[in-house]
Parts: C-alpha cells; structure tokens; sequence
C-alpha cells in the first residue's frame, strides 16, 4: 500500500454472496433520541458522535472467573428500565425467590426444557470490575442451574441459563436524576433458552417494577463496532473483519464482505485524526471507503442495503440483538456502546 488511496482499496478482501432467511426484518430506532424528565430536570439521550478509542484492559485481574463467564457466549440483548428498590444486600433472598418462582411456574405447566423432575438452583452475584464512573451500578450476574431431583450428590449441577444486567460509562445526567430507591441497570444480556429468559424478565417485572424490551443493535452502532474492533488489531490482532448486509431485493440478498486485517488497519489509520477520539464522520469515511471498494469489483451497492453482521476474532454483533464477545480486554468500549445503545431504546 503506498498512499492514502490504495489504503482504502484492499487487495485481498473476499466476497460471499447468499439468499437471507425469509424472516429476516429491519433493525428500529437505532438513532432516536428521548427525553425523560425527573426532578423538574430534562434529560437528552441520544447516541454521541464521537467517544474515546477503546485501550486494551484485562478486566479479568480484578474477577477473573467471573468475567471469563462473560466471554466465548452468545448473548441475547435486552434494555431494562430502572430497577425500584433493588438491593445488593438483597442478592441471596432474590436467588431464592427466583428459583421459587420458577418451580411454581413450572408446576403449572410452564414449559421450562429441562426436564419434569428436575430441581433448579439460581445464583445472584456481582461482577467486579465493569464500572467505568462513579455512577455505574456494580453489574449483577445470574445463572441457573438444574440437577435430577434422583441424582447422587457427585452429580454436577448443569447450568441451564446465565445473564446479566449491567451499566458502563451510563449516562450521567439520566442517571444522577433518578430517585434513591431506583437502581439503573439498562443493559441485560441473556444466554440460554427463551422460555427461561422469559421467566426471569417476568419475575423482574413483578419484583422491582421494571419494563424489558428487545435491543436491537442498529447499522449506526455495527458501524462503530467495525471501526472500534478495526483499532484493536495492531495491539490484539483481529485476524479479519467480516461485514454483511442485507440488500432490498426479492427476496433479500445477504452479502459477506470480508477485509483483510492489515488492510482494514492501514484504511482505518489514514482516516482518523485523532489518537483519542473517534468521531462519527470517520466512522462514515471508513465504510464508505470499503463500500467503494466493493462496488468497484462487484458493481453492487452496498451502501443501498443496511449492515446487519460484524465480525471479528474478537467478538460479533448482529442486529438481532446478538453479540457474542471474545476477549475482555476491550469490553469496556463495547459495553459502553451497548449502554448508550440501551438508554436510547427504553421507554422513560
């Protein structure tokens, strides 16, 4: 690559065109902004349009076998509004509530896809170490467990469901508005069969007041995904980055883009301004470039469809509501993205 222009064209990037899945739909409010008022103040949320390029940080020094918990899983995302009277004195009580709650449930013919007899264990605890600022709630991990009602007690207990709410880099002005008695964790992240989830939402709705809903990640936010993962590679090394999109067609055409790592650095790299800060126009400049590039040799438009994949060694994202993070060392980027991505979203 010898100058700025051949850095945005690539030479070894791999193209995999396949037809989409009747089902697939379009991704919501990925850009909305709301407002709340609390105390007689107005409180703006809307996503930034620029934020600080992620720096590597193993947060698994501070609860190594708690944040490995987190990593190498699909996660199912869900935006949550505030939890009233929740209480981290309260995490043992709340373990047993719940799992009453979903024998009961189960007693009445809920399906739950473990088994009829079938006894259930649930497990409330803190993760360290995903706070960013003072305002951020400790983030609050759950997992499930289940074992036959027969079994010896060498038998290990298998987990069924894990998930976790949490809020990193929250928005501080929303977040200093809100009563005592309220507890903002707005990011829930689900690994494990849907019935499951669906039990733990409802007991959380019905023990602290509180109001779920799908989190879409929008092309806006897999943009910066792209980009933030993009800056990671001379220090970690993303071994490809894969985009897909989905073009309006009948009926839709999915197609794979996938960079070469050196190609998408050295692109990425000439763009930016900044060894700080990232902004939403360079964000812009960045995909364009491989759009361009693109059409050059495919003569297809993919900036007429909508990004709907990112992939990487380090982790991915549909938008879907799917993400799966494979290293820690950069999560705190990402999560912030999916915080200010779920404030936006929830009903206030």
């Amino acid at each position: 690559m010898e100058d700025s222009q051949s850095r945005g064209t690539p030479s070894n990037m791999n193209f995999t065109p396949k037809r989409a899945p009747n089902n697939l739909y379009r991704s919501y409010g990925a850009g909305a902004g709301l407002t709340s008022v609390r105390k007689g103040k107005l409180t703006s949320l809307k996503l930034p349009t620029s934020r600080e390029i992620p720096k590597a940080r193993d947060l698994s020094e501070k609860d190594p076998e708690q944040i490995s918990k987190l990593t190498e899983k699909n996660w199912n995302l869900y935006y949550v509004t505030p939890l009233y009277k929740f209480v981290y004195t309260g995490l043992k009580s709340y373990s047993r509530q719940l799992s009453a709650f979903i024998v009961a449930e189960k007693q009445k013919g809920i399906a739950v896809e473990v088994g009829l007899e079938t006894n259930f264990k649930v497990n409330f605890s803190i993760i360290q170490g995903l706070t960013e600022i003072k305002e951020d709630a400790e983030a609050v991990f759950i997992q499930i467990c289940s074992k036959p009602k027969f079994a010896t007690e060498a038998t290990a207990e298998t987990v069924v469901w894990s998930g976790w709410l949490s809020c990193v880099n929250g928005n501080t002005e929303y977040l200093s508005s809100l009563p005592p008695e309220f507890t903002c964790l707005p990011l829930f992240c689900a690994n494990g069969a849907e019935t499951m989830t669906a039990l733990v939402t409802t007991w959380f709705q019905r023990t602290f007041d509180c109001n779920f809903g799908p989190l879409r990640i929008g092309s806006n936010s897999l943009c910066w995904l792209a980009a933030m993962w993009t800056g990671c590679e001379p220090e970690m090394g993303i071994r490809y980055l894969k985009l897909s999109w989905s073009l309006p067609c009948s009926p839709p055409l999915n197609v794979s883009f996938t960079v070469h790592p050196g190609d998408a650095w050295e692109l990425w790299r000439s763009i930016r301004q900044d060894q700080v800060r990232m902004t939403i126009e360079e964000v812009d400049q960045f995909m364009s470039c491989l759009e361009s590039h693109f059409f050059r040799h495919f003569k297809i438009h993919l900036s007429a469809g909508e990004l709907i994949d990112v992939s990487t060694s380090l982790g991915s994202a549909h938008r879907d509501g799917k993400i799966k993070l494979m290293s820690s060392h950069y999560m705190p980027g990402i999560l912030t993205l999916l915080t200010e991505s779920a404030f936006v979203m929830m009903p206030i």
